[in-house]
């Protein structure tokens, strides 16, 4: 029994952020139902990395799973009528259509709310459902770059670096799983649903509560130093550094003890709260040039004998195969019908009593639309003349 069993949820996003938070619904045990085009979700057909898979690419292997796939024609009367019929018991809706979309297609909150006044309806969206971005694409790049994160790491002069990760598209999605799960939670003791509205633009800036607190009330300018410090309002040192066989990370490192471990007099008498500032530039040359004297697991050995933060640079390879992340059990492995054996991030959230499973691997465009009629009440006549006439595809 997982927590969330009896919960069944339509999704209607495409893409990353939407398709990612109901995968973490379906994590928990919720029946979601990707109701998608009958030519696919928008995600099947672009594969990142150019990684297509079999049948299924694996950025839609990735975000899918846990969810049985009705394939149906939203823009035709007859596919928005059964759409309707199954909003009567779905606990969350969640779409993340373009501002205005969801009202003319019919499947906005106003409309499905008045059909079932219990239904957590997750709108989510680029920048907000008005205002003057309203219309503007909402794409995890463009958001970093307005963040102004991308000014807090580096050098200055330097261009802007982004993230290594879908950074945005992955915030909005758990700022939308925990929208979904807090307005369940509402519900479970009101008995009533709520419009529940994400915008990556308001996600991707309240994460960064301490930097810009420290901004707008300590007053702080977000100013990069000349060196490549790694975020403006940390102490040096604090960045990643060359070693003579690869990168690590040093963070905060009290200047006294370094400077003993580095044999460098330049730090004695250094205060760590005022000299790691007004010589942020000085301090990260110092290390950088005596860190290329050794491996990178030398001074990772001497670094946490001194209790200095201190850590290894990865890559996908080096992170897959380290020894906490087997301990972990990070990565779940299952079979798929189509795409065989298959290894990915698996649940970031432990249970002790109802621990999260995959139920099923991503479905195939339309693989249960039968199924998931023959539920809402429809005969196989009906359904084969649905399918016969194109408004629902029933995957072969």
């Amino acid at each position: 029994m997982n927590i969330l069993n009896g919960i069944r949820v339509l999704d209607c996003s495409i893409a990353m952020a939407g398709p990612f938070a109901a995968q973490r619904l379906g994590d928990l045990g919720a029946d979601v139902i990707k109701v998608e085009p009958v030519t696919g979700e928008w995600q099947r057909h672009s594969a990142a990395g150019g990684a297509t898979g079999n049948q299924i690419n694996v950025s839609f292997l990735s975000l899918n799973r846990n969810k049985r796939s009705l394939a149906v024609d939203l823009k035709a009367a007859e596919g928005k009528a059964l759409l309707l019929e199954m909003v009567k018991t779905a606990d969350v809706f969640l779409q993340n259509y373009r501002p205005g979309v969801a009202e003319r297609l019919g499947v906005d909150y106003a409309t499905l709310s008045a059909i079932n006044p219990r239904l957590i309806y997750v709108s989510m969206s680029g920048y907000g459902e008005d205002g003057p971005y309203r219309s503007y694409p909402g794409q995890d790049l463009l958001l970093q770059g307005m963040s102004g994160a991308m000014l807090s790491a580096g050098a200055e002069g330097e261009p802007p670096s982004p993230a290594g990760q879908y950074l945005v598209d992955a915030v909005t999605a758990y700022s939308a799983f925990e929208g979904a799960l807090a307005a369940l939670f509402h519900r479970e003791r009101t008995g009533e649903g709520q419009l529940v509205q994400i915008n990556m633009l308001d996600a991707i800036t309240t994460i960064q509560m301490q930097e810009l607190s420290v901004f707008t009330v300590g007053g702080k300018p977000q100013a990069r130093s000349a060196e490549p410090h790694a975020h403006s309002y940390i102490r040096a040192p604090y960045g990643v550094f060359a070693t003579s066989d690869g990168y690590i990370t040093l963070a905060m490192a009290p200047l006294a003890t370094l400077g003993v471990l580095l044999d460098d007099p330049f730090f004695e008498g250094m205060d760590d709260q005022t000299d790691s500032w007004t010589h942020r530039d000085a301090i990260y040359a110092h290390v950088k040039a005596k860190l290329v004297t050794a491996t990178s697991a030398e001074w990772l050995e001497r670094f946490r004998a001194a209790d200095i933060w201190a850590g290894p640079v990865y890559g996908y390879a080096e992170l897959v195969d380290d020894p906490q992340i087997r301990h972990n059990g990070t990565f779940v492995e299952y079979d798929h019908p189509t795409e065989g054996r298959v290894k990915t991030p698996g649940f970031p959230i432990r249970f002790s009593k109802t621990p999260s499973q995959i139920d099923r691997g991503a479905p195939l465009v339309g693989e249960h639309s039968r199924e998931v009629l023959s539920e809402l009440g429809l005969d196989s006549d009906a359904i084969d003349r649905l399918v016969a006439s194109g408004v629902v595809r029933q995957h072969a």
